[in-house]
C-alpha cells in the first residue's frame, strides 16, 4: 500500500436486502476513493449467523453491479488483505481477543445467561442505565484459572476506562468528546462459541485491511468512542472518521418503508434507472458544482469533497427522484429504452423483484396482463393474442417504433406496459363514462368522434403541427376545449388514458385500424 493511500470500505451485514441508506454510504465511500485515487473495499460482516442468508450476499453484489459501483477488493476480486468475509477470519479475531487479555486490556467473563438476565431485570425495574455490571473484571488470577480449569464457559470483555473522556475528530462534525462512563460498560469482544462480536471483527478488519477513512451514518457515532478505545487497547492508530448525515423522510423521521420504497430491489421493480438513483442519492447531504443537477458517476467522483458534505439530515424527496428518472429516460436511445422497458412490458427480470405490499405507492402494472406481450423461450417478445396476427418480428418492430413515442411520457420504466398495450391487444371499447368527458355529453362526444375520422385520415399526409391545428379548429367549431376533443379520440383509438401522444399513436396503429376502432366506439354511444 502506498503511504497515505486512501482506503475506504463498505462493509454491510448480509442480513437483509440493500436499502437506500446503505447505498448512499457505499456510494460516498466509492466517490471519495475515486476522487483521491484510492481503493474501495467491499467486505462482508457476516458474524450475525442467525439472520444471515446467501441471497442477501448475492443481493449486495447484484446491487453494486446494477448501480455501476465497481469495487477494487473483496468479493470475487479478492485482494492482498483478504479474505474479505468475516466468517473466514475467525482465527484472527480469536488471536487478538486473547492478546488483549494478555495485555490486561480485556478479561474473561464467566457470568451465565441467568445472571445477566437478572441484572437486566434489576436495571429495568430501577430505571438504571443498561449494561454489564463488570462483575468478572475484578476476578483474581487464581479465580480465573480455576474457572478455566473447570471448563466453565466464558466470553472475553473489553476493559473500558471507568473515568475520563474519549475524544476523536470527525471530518464533518469536528471534535467529539464522550465521557467514558457513558460508553457501553465492558462489551463482549469474543462470544462463548468463539464467534467475534461486530466491534472486535470491525476493528481488526479495518486495521489489517489498512482502512484509512471510516465513512458511515451518524447513527454509528455512539459506537465510535468504544472503537477508539479498542484501537488504544491494541496500540493501533485509528482511521479518520466521517459520520455522514442521516437520510430522513418528508416528516423529518428516519427514512423507512412507511415513506415508500427503500429497498434497492423495490426501486428496480418500480422502474427506476440506476443513473437516476446514483445521481439523486449522491446529492443527499453533499453538494458538487453550483447550478448543475445532472452528473455522471465519473463527474460525481471528480467533484466529490468531504468539505462539501452537509451536517444537517438530508430529506429523501421521491418527487425529485422521479424528476431525475424521467430526465434519464429521455436521454436513452431507442435501443437502450427498448432494453430497459422490455422486462416490464413482458413481466420478466426486474419486474419480478419483490414489492413491499405495505408500500403507500401502488403496485406497478407490468407484464402480459397489461401489455399483451410476453417473452418467449428464445428471449424474444411475442403477442399473447394470436388473433392479432403478429409475428415476433412484427412485435419487436412495433415496440421499437413505439419507443420514441412513449419516451416523452415515461416517468418510470414500468409505465411502458400499459402504454404499448393498444398495439398488441384487440380493442375492447371502454365504458361510456370513460369515453365521455365531464364537460360534454354523449351526443357531443359522438360529434367529436365523427369529426375525428377526418382528423385521422389527414395525419399520414400532414406534419404534426398541421394535424394539431386541425384538431384545434375542430374543437373550436364544436364549441369545446381541445382536451375534450382529444380525450374521446384517445379512448377510442387506444382504449386507455395511459398511452403515447395521440397523433403518434394513430401513426403507429395505422389509419384503417384507428378508423375501425372509432366506429366500434361510436356504436356504443
Amino acid at each position: 500500500m502506498a503511504e497515505n493511500e486512501v482506503r475506504v470500505r463498505y462493509a454491510p451485514s448480509p442480513t437483509g436486502m440493500q436499502h437506500i441508506g446503505g447505498v448512499r454510504t457505499a456510494l460516498f465511500n466509492y466517490l471519495y476513493a475515486r476522487s483521491q485515487g484510492g481503493k474501495f473495499i467491499l467486505r462482508l460482516e457476516d458474524t450475525d449467523r442467525t439472520r444471515y442468508d446467501e441471497k442477501y450476499v448475492q443481493n449486495l453484489y447484484d446491487t453494486m453491479s446494477w448501480l455501476g459501483i465497481d469495487w477494487d477488493e473483496g468479493g470475487s476480486k479478492g485482494g492482498e488483505y483478504g479474505p474479505y468475509v468475516q466468517s473466514e477470519r475467525f482465527e484472527l479475531y480469536k488471536k487478538y481477543a486473547y492478546e488483549l487479555v494478555e495485555k490486561g486490556e480485556a478479561y474473561f467473563c464467566f457470568c451465565d445467561a441467568e445472571r445477566l438476565d437478572r441484572i437486566r431485570k434489576i436495571q429495568t425495574e430501577n430505571k438504571m442505565a443498561p449494561g454489564y455490571d463488570r462483575n468478572c473484571r475484578h476476578l483474581t488470577e487464581e479465580e480465573v484459572k480455576a474457572n478455566l480449569d473447570a471448563g466453565k464457559p466464558y466470553v472475553i470483555r473489553l476493559k473500558v476506562p471507568m473515568e475520563g473522556e474519549t475524544k476523536f475528530a470527525d471530518h464533518l462534525l469536528g471534535d467529539i468528546v464522550w465521557k467514558n462512563e457513558d460508553i457501553s460498560p465492558d462489551p463482549v469482544l469474543l462470544k462463548s462459541d468463539g464467534f467475534p462480536t461486530y466491534h472486535l471483527a470491525n476493528i481488526v478488519d479495518d486495521h489489517f485491511m489498512k482502512v484509512s477513512h471510516v465513512m458511515r451514518a451518524q447513527e454509528w457515532i455512539p459506537s465510535t468512542p468504544l472503537h477508539v478505545q479498542m484501537y488504544r487497547s491494541f496500540g493501533w492508530e485509528h482511521p479518520e472518521f466521517c459520520h455522514l448525515p442521516m437520510v430522513n423522510g418528508s416528516d423529518g423521521k428516519k427514512l423507512s418503508k412507511r415513506h415508500g420504497s427503500t429497498s434497492l430491489n423495490e426501486f428496480r421493480a418500480r422502474g427506476y434507472l440506476p443513473q437516476a438513483i446514483v445521481n439523486y442519492v449522491a446529492l443527499l447531504g453533499c453538494s458538487y458544482i453550483d447550478g448543475q443537477d445532472m452528473y455522471t458517476l465519473d463527474e460525481l467522483a471528480q467533484n466529490f469533497k468531504l468539505e462539501h458534505l452537509n451536517k444537517a439530515p438530508a430529506v429523501f424527496d421521491y418527487k425529485k427522484l422521479e424528476w431525475y428518472n424521467g430526465n434519464y429516460i429521455r436521454q436513452l436511445s431507442a435501443e437502450e429504452l427498448y432494453k430497459w422497458t422490455l422486462p416490464f412490458i413482458t413481466g420478466t427480470g426486474d419486474a419480478t423483484l419483490e414489492i413491499n405490499p405495505e408500500n403507500p405507492q401502488p403496485k406497478p402494472k407490468v407484464g402480459p396482463e397489461f401489455s399483451g406481450v410476453a417473452i418467449g423461450e428464445d428471449g424474444e417478445p411475442y403477442c399473447v393474442d394470436e388473433s392479432m396476427g403478429l409475428s415476433k418480428a412484427d412485435v419487436k418492430q412495433r415496440l421499437m417504433d413505439l419507443m420514441p413515442l412513449i419516451q416523452e411520457r415515461l416517468k418510470f420504466l414500468c409505465d411502458a406496459a400499459e402504454m404499448v398495450r393498444f398495439m398488441f391487444v384487440p380493442l375492447t371499447v371502454p365504458p361510456v363514462e370513460e369515453i365521455v368527458p365531464k364537460r360534454i355529453d354523449a351526443a357531443k362526444t359522438k360529434e367529436v368522434l365523427e369529426s375525428a375520422k377526418e382528423f385521422v385520415k389527414m395525419i399520414p399526409t400532414s406534419d404534426h403541427e398541421t394535424a394539431e391545428n386541425f384538431a384545434k379548429a375542430e374543437s373550436e367549431r364544436l364549441g369545446i376545449k381541445l382536451g375534450d376533443y382529444m380525450m374521446p379520440v384517445r379512448m377510442a383509438v387506444t382504449g386507455s388514458r395511459v398511452s403515447p401522444p395521440l397523433i403518434g399513436s394513430i401513426m403507429a396503429l395505422g389509419v384503417e385500424e384507428s378508423l375501425k376502432r372509432i366506429d366500434m366506439t361510436l356504436a356504443t354511444l
